[in-house]
Parts: structure tokens; sequence; C-alpha cells
């Protein structure tokens, strides 16, 4: 059997989750990353562009913990952020462009790479100073609960949520462009009188919403899978 032949079949045999996005720049973002899929180098494949938001994900984690002794390495974070956005988004659209769609591989090295980068992302904050470990850690368990979840109700319900409401990954990634630039000005907030870290009163918001929303969506798929299974 010829590649192209098993690719077909294996295509026949599995069925893509239909894929939703609500958040605020979903709209443009589309029509965005579909003119540059369109207009990309023939060179250029989906695969390199998958590294690409990897290793711009690791270096931001990497700038976060220099920004310890240099604030000005907020600035290179924010390079990395807008490379990481490049790579992650892109990398789909120019294979499903150039109908090279390879959706169980696709899904499962594209998901994996995110963790593994969020992971240094969170690490980077943690030894950046701007905010305390724990609340970096916080973050990052609410953020893997929320995948975890949006991972099985992709297979359970044949249906891949790539937002959370209005906010998706171009979201967080602008909240963070915001975050550092502030941070360039000033680490700390006032909060009733108190005086805090920017970044932990961010982190805590963030981690409160994210396990929030975990919640939330787990008590909805549930119900919705015990109406479509219930018990005999």
């Amino acid at each position: 059997m010829s590649t192209q032949s098993a690719l077909a079949n294996n295509l026949a045999l599995f069925q893509s989750a239909r894929r939703i996005n609500q958040s605020l720049t979903a709209p443009l973002e589309k029509r965005a990353l579909q003119y540059m899929a369109s207009r990309a180098p023939r060179w250029l494949t989906s695969d390199q562009l998958t590294l690409l938001g990897l290793a711009a994900q690791l270096a931001a984690g990497l700038f976060y913990a220099l920004s310890r002794y240099n604030r000005f390495a907020l600035l290179l974070v924010i390079l990395c952020l807008a490379l990481n956005w490049l790579g992650d988004s892109l990398d789909g659209t120019l294979a499903r462009v150039r109908h090279h769609e390879r959706p169980r591989y696709g899904f499962y090295v594209d998901h994996m790479a995110d963790i593994f980068g969020s992971v240094a992302l969170m690490c980077g904050l943690a030894f950046s100073g701007f905010l305390h470990w724990q609340t970096a850690i916080a973050m990052l368990i609410a953020f893997l609960i929320l995948s975890g979840e949006s991972f099985l109700a992709t297979y359970s319900l044949s249906r891949f949520q790539l937002s959370q409401g209005i906010f998706g990954p171009t979201e967080i990634r602008i909240l963070l462009v915001i975050g550092n630039l502030a941070l360039l000005r000033n680490p700390y907030a006032h909060l009733f009188g108190y005086k805090i870290l920017l970044f932990d009163l961010g982190g805590a918001i963030a981690a409160l919403s994210m396990f929030a929303m975990a919640i939330h969506t787990t008590l909805r798929h549930t119900a919705q899978l015990y109406r479509q299974e219930p018990m005999p």
C-alpha cells in the first residue's frame, strides 16, 4: 500500500473532532492565518512551525527567568510570544490549506508541545521574581487540569474547544504582553491599600478563573454524557 493510500485510509477511519473557537480575536485571526498560509513559501512545513512555536515558548520561559537580573529581558519574552503565536497558530492552518492534514499526529504533537512549553513558561515566571512560585504553580496546575478536561471532551464528545468563553490562547498571549509592558513600568499593584506584586494579582485571578472553568465544564459535560448514556 502506498503512503498516500495509507493516509487516505487512516483519514477515512478517523473522524476529526469539530473545532470550536469563540474567542474575541478568532474571526480576525482566522483570516490572517489563511492569508499567511496561502502565501507561505513551499519549503516551510507545518512541522517546522510547530518546532518554532515550541522553541519560542521555551525561550520565553528562559527570558522570564533572566528578567530577574535584567528587566529588559521582558521585551525578548514579548518577541518570543509573537513567534510562539506564529508557529502554534499557523501550523495547522498551513496543513489544511495545502491538504496535508494529519489529524491524529497533529493533535498529539501540537498539544504535547503546548504542555511542555507551558511548563517552561511557568518555571521561568517562578524564577523571575515578579511573582511568587506558589502562584506560578497554581497557574500551571489549573492550566493542566483545564487542558486535560479539553482533551477528554475532544475524545468523548468529538468537539475540540479551542477557547473558554471569549478567551483563547491568543488572548492569553495578549494579556501577557500587556503585563510585561506594565512590569517594565512598575512590578507592583495596589489593592485595598496593600502593595502586592502585579503578576501575583494577575496570576491568582488567572488560576482561579481556570479552576472555575474546569469545574463548570466538567459538570456540564458530565451531565451531557449522562443524558447520552443513562444508567440501564
